[in-house]
């Protein structure tokens, strides 16, 4: 089973890509949640172990730093899984576990053959090569234009300890999946990552990365129903000493917990949070 997903993620190459030049120490952050915009997450499946992977965390971050699609606006998780971690001396810093097993629910759901990089899933609706532009353009034009429910997420005073408190609130749900449990996800995304990779495929290749997740949770289940608020809770974000402040985005979303199809997000910057 390894050997036949390393074998894919070398075929993946010859996909069209975008070649996109990026300034060292130069990474735009993309501001809070555009008005008139609808918000897409674009998750990005990627290992610095994989020798196909960088022009599709280039692709992502020009999605979201430039935001190149009318009506869309682009929140990209960049998710490190851990399969290429043992295969070829280079162990990811970013991977996690917990992507993997995400990933894996994907490949089950959206009926892909097998766990690969890089991969792009838009709004949990569809999969395909991270590094295909066309593709990746029409899927997010495609889900700007479906029913969304609204996320809003407003600060609140930080507590003693470095955390962050934010009240997330989100309307009513549209195009929900009658009897599907409507889930409410929390993630802390850092930006203007990269890692000078020493071994491996990707050796002599100072990576610069889309905007990576540092965690990633779920915070409660939205109602179904006709009232003008889906759910409303007060959260509380433990930010790590070791994240970038200036860099991090909370983004908050609404994913069937059968179907994985996202029903809305929002995000804000953690520096506007003051």
């Amino acid at each position: 089973m390894r050997y036949a997903l390393r074998i894919l993620a070398f075929a993946v190459v010859s996909v069209a890509t975008l070649k996109v030049s990026i300034p060292l120490g130069v990474m735009a952050q993309p501001a809070d949640t555009q008005v008139g915009r609808k918000p897409v997450i674009v998750e990005l499946f990627t290992s610095e172990g994989c020798s196909s992977c960088p022009p599709a965390d280039a692709l992502v971050w020009k999605l979201e730093s430039q935001q190149p699609i009318p009506d869309a606006d682009v929140i990209v998780l960049e998710e490190h899984i851990t399969y290429w971690d043992d295969t070829n001396a280079w162990v990811d810093p970013f991977s996690s576990e917990q992507w993997t097993l995400r990933q894996q629910d994907y490949v089950t759901k959206l009926k892909a053959s097998a766990s690969y990089t890089p991969q792009m899933v838009v709004d949990g609706q569809s999969q395909f090569v991270g590094s295909n532009a066309p593709q990746a353009t029409q899927a997010i034009e495609a889900a700007a234009h479906l029913p969304t429910a609204a996320v809003e997420i407003v600060p609140e005073a930080s507590t003693a300890n470095g955390a962050e408190k934010f009240n997330v609130t989100i309307g009513s749900l549209e195009g929900n999946t009658p009897g599907d449990t409507a889930e409410v996800w929390l993630a802390v995304t850092e930006s203007g990552l990269h890692t000078p990779v020493s071994r491996g495929e990707n050796a002599g290749h100072d990576w610069h990365h889309g905007s990576i997740v540092r965690t990633f949770y779920k915070i409660g289940v939205a109602n179904e129903g006709t009232t003008p608020s889906s759910f409303v809770q007060d959260s509380t974000v433990k930010i790590d000493r070791k994240w970038n402040r200036a860099n991090l985005r909370i983004v908050v979303f609404v994913q069937e917990k059968k179907s994985l199809r996202i029903l809305g997000a929002g995000s804000l910057l953690v520096a506007d949070a003051k």
